[in-house]
């Protein structure tokens, strides 16, 4: 196995405030950046002690609990024991999805363990990695989906959830019985291959019941065992127990809520004015909270937004609350409220020993707003660091890479580009130097041309550069059908664009956002997990192509 590292731009759609994240150590000393980010996130330069819990015994109590629900084996269950007895965590996130989700969810994790590793290491002080997942988003269709590789074509796979009216917590989504044929389905893609015996361990229908678990418990269970041997606490917050821990966090959002929002708005103003743009746009009378309410009293939970009136009132899904109310909700029923996107990371460091949290660009973006809730809230800033981004290239497909000469940055386009590219470079260099010299001196001559007639008369300029960019169109016209006749030569360029792209680039998309995590798993065993454990210790500050 080896290694290559690119820097992020080779990834398309970053965002800006994300590469300047990356490249927070060349920036100066008092950048906007530095600022909202506060610790550079490569060198160790993150690490510091880390913040205690006041409640690390309830803490351990309630992964315990949910320890032995998922599975877990005597590596997770010591280093529960381990925060028990005061060490810190290094916290990372994801929806739960179907089958895990894509290859960002285990990249995600396996950063976390390496990041604890590294920081226990620095301190002497005990870290342990942690998995939050978060059940309580209500974006079902995004998580309704897996997409596994044939040879030939991405497939999705999807539960069918039947998708109500209103919102409702992912995590709490029970597997209907249909999920077996689904099951059946991806063993056959994966080759069935032994990770498919556990898909159907964590996901299947139980003896005895007509349903399978909840979304939440499945997804629970599947990261606790393929991150069993690394020793990942795996975590539900969505109960009271967890939301009782969190509650003055909880109150803090509902109390100082208009001096919050005077921050956030405030920072958006900072961001724009600085040439970024605000990953969570922040509205007059937002709240940073959900409310979960049984409209109807039969077990239908809506989660819906809370949301600030004029008159002091809040609202959600229809109905009025006044302050004293969620006050009196958040001590008697916790788990009804929730945090937004903004307010969770604060929340999640309210219930554990966080030293620095791993994200992914979007997250990270996130924190620049989030910031202020964090000095505000709990005084500080906990650092975030930036997931392992990576693209898993197979043996065949290295090889093929190596073959054509395609480099990472070539592969991130379509097949059809990516073959003429091929089809161009394949073309007889007495061809590839007629055109060449046609194209140049057509330029050079057409440019002359242009100016001499624009100093004559502008309408005739502009008629020249018309007349000039039709030219340019059928020359390169003719340098595509060139390279079109060397693809019908050599029908296996075609093929190799495809598969090139396919692997690397699916549906026009990295492919960690795409092709399922255990799709590798699939091919490589449960050894892949510590391999990129391996690479995330690395710390390329940009994206890693990992040749298995």
């Amino acid at each position: 196995m080896s290694v290559e590292c690119f820097p992020i731009t080779v990834l398309p759609h970053v965002s800006r405030i994300y590469s300047d994240y990356l490249a927070m150590a060349e920036s100066a000393g008092d950048s906007a950046v530095r600022r909202w980010f506060g610790a550079e996130p490569f060198a160790g330069k993150w690490i510091r002690s880390g913040e205690p819990v006041k409640d690390a015994g309830a803490l351990a109590d309630l992964l315990e609990k949910q320890a032995i629900e998922f599975g877990a084996g005597d590596a997770v269950k010591a280093n529960i024991a381990k925060l028990r007895a005061g060490a810190r965590a290094v916290v990372t996130g994801q929806q739960v999805m179907l089958f895990g989700g894509p290859l960002l969810t285990i990249l995600k994790a396996a950063t976390a363990v390496a990041r604890a590793k590294e920081a226990t290491r620095a301190t002497g002080v005990e870290h342990v990695p942690v998995f939050w997942m978060a059940t309580e988003d209500h974006d079902l269709e995004e998580v309704d989906q897996v997409s596994l590789l044939t040879k030939t074509s991405v497939e999705k796979l999807s539960m069918g959830v039947k998708f109500p009216h209103h919102a409702v917590p992912a995590g709490g989504v029970v597997l209907e019985g249909h999920i077996d044929g689904l099951l059946e389905q991806a063993s056959e893609l994966l080759g069935y291959a032994p990770v498919c015996d556990l898909l159907r361990e964590c996901y299947g229908v139980q003896s005895g019941s007509d349903h399978g678990p909840t979304l939440g418990r499945a997804f629970g269970r599947l990261m606790t065992r393929l991150f069993e041997e690394q020793g990942l606490i795996v975590m539900d917050a969505a109960g009271r127990g967890f939301h009782a821990l969190g509650a003055e966090t909880l109150r803090y959002a509902i109390e100082h809520a208009a001096e919050l929002e005077e921050a956030l708005l405030k920072r958006t103003k900072e961001l724009e004015s600085g040439g970024y743009h605000a990953q969570v746009l922040v509205n007059e009378g937002a709240s940073l909270l959900f409310l979960l309410s049984d409209p109807q009293g039969i077990g239908v939970w809506d989660r819906e937004a809370l949301r600030r009136t004029a008159d002091g009132m809040w609202k959600a899904g229809g109905r009025s609350y006044s302050t004293a109310e969620l006050i009196a909700i958040l001590e008697t029923a916790p788990e009804r409220l929730s945090p937004n996107a903004l307010l969770r990371p604060v929340f999640q460091d309210t219930l554990l020993p966080t030293a620095a949290y791993v994200g992914g660009p979007a997250e990270i973006a996130y924190f620049a707003q989030s910031a202020v809730l964090y000095e505000a809230i709990l005084g500080r800033i906990t650092p975030v660091l930036p997931r392992l981004s990576a693209t898993l290239l197979e043996p065949a497909i290295a090889t093929v890479m190596d073959k054509d000469e395609v480099h990472l940055p070539d592969a991130m386009t379509t097949a059809e580009a990516l073959a003429q590219r091929l089809g161009a470079r394949a073309m007889p260099i007495e061809g590839k130097r007629k055109l060449a010299a046609v194209g140049n001196a057509m330029e050079k001559e057409l440019s002359a041309l242009t100016d001499y007639l624009g100093g004559m008369d502008a309408s005739l300029g502009r008629a020249a550069e018309v007349s000039g960019s039709k030219m340019r169109y059928q020359m390169s016209r003719l340098r595509r059908m060139a390279a079109t006749f060397e693809l019908q030569k050599e029908a296996s360029l075609r093929k190799h664009a495809e598969a090139i792209v396919l692997n690397v680039f699916p549906g026009e998309h990295p492919q960690e956002r795409v092709v399922a995590g255990v799709w590798y798993v699939a091919r490589y065993g449960d050894g892949l997990v510590e391999k990129l454990v391996g690479v995330a210790g690395n710390q390329c500050p940009g994206h890693v192509v990992v040749r298995l």
